[in-house]
């Protein structure tokens, strides 16, 4: 009738909106997933958000197993000063640079050779990948013995076909590009694995486009997978830089930072700093290292991202 609204329809077949139980029942399933995050989240807290906030404490101190004295900033200060921050920092820079680059590259030519048709191909893969599963230490001490000046079987190769080879370690023009080199050596094996991953991805269709084009293997490469395999590049670049910049046992093992302080790092001084019994100073190099990289590696994570999203 007209001038009168009707009222909430009710009756078998209509439903009279979310009651208790209902709601009940949502609020179960919109928290379920959340629960699913707790283990992640007391890992994350214990392993990583507590002994940061304590490094940043005790780097305001001057420290010990059983003691402690607020300092404020002379630990910075002290670390800072330094006479040989400079040449680490900049060794730290060439070292991670050199290892990331390497690595692209010769990631990228192995991944490209792992995806064709070899006989040998799983074989192969075994064999690049092997370095990464040795430990650091173990690869650092052999290969200083490899590159000794007089017994070294580097050397030895060197002299048969009639070159004088350098003391690589104990020459400071050589030794941090040494270092360097084992360390490309031993880890290209990821670099590799994560290009065969980012090659077999890409779809075949587009090498069958540029095989009906005319196209050979370098335009298969230069047009396909060089810029479809550019997530891979990403991942590389961004691990391989964090490594480089946080790399120190390789180092150590190898030229302790010698000769003198030409092949020091950042984190080979902080290390030194803790040899010596200054603990709240080398907390304080520790969270110096973590500033650099943070500050070093998030513009480079968000330029390589908004280029990985235009491609």
């Amino acid at each position: 009738m007209t001038g009168q609204h009707a009222g909430p329809r009710t009756g078998p077949g209509v439903s009279a909106g979310p009651g208790p139980a209902r709601a009940s029942r949502a609020r179960r399933h919109a928290a379920y997933p959340y629960a699913l995050y707790l283990p992640a989240a007391v890992v994350y807290l214990v392993i990583f958000l507590v002994p940061t906030v304590m490094a940043f404490y005790f780097a305001l101190t001057r420290w010990t197993l059983f003691d402690s004295t607020f300092v404020g900033l002379d630990n910075f200060r002290d670390f800072l000063s330094e006479q040989n921050l400079r040449i680490g920092f900049a060794n730290t820079l060439f070292y991670a640079v050199v290892t990331s680059g390497l690595k692209v590259v010769l990631g990228l030519l192995l991944g490209v050779l792992l995806t064709g048709k070899l006989r040998l191909r799983g074989f192969l893969r075994s064999v690049v990948f092997f370095p990464v599963l040795v430990s650091t230490v173990a690869v650092g001490i052999t290969f200083s013995a490899l590159l000794r000046p007089d017994t070294g079987l580097v050397n030895k190769a060197l002299a048969v076909i009639g070159i004088d080879g350098p003391d690589w370690l104990g020459d400071a023009n050589t030794a941090l590009l040494s270092v360097a080199l084992v360390d490309v050596w031993k880890g290209v094996g990821i670099a590799t694995v994560i290009y065969i991953a980012g090659i077999l991805s890409i779809p075949r269709d587009y090498y069958q486009a540029v095989a009906v084009d005319g196209g050979g293997a370098w335009h298969r490469f230069r047009h396909v997978t060089l810029p479809l395999s550019w997530p891979a590049t990403y991942s590389v670049i961004i691990l391989s830089f964090i490594g480089g910049l946080r790399s120190f046992d390789l180092i150590w093992t190898m030229t302790r930072g010698g000769p003198g302080f030409t092949s020091d790092t950042i984190a080979s001084i902080i290390y030194k700093q803790y040899q010596a019994g200054f603990f709240g100073l080398s907390t304080a190099g520790n969270v110096l290292l973590f500033i650099v990289v943070t500050a070093i590696v998030v513009p480079l994570n968000y330029f390589l991202g908004k280029r990985q999203v235009a491609a």
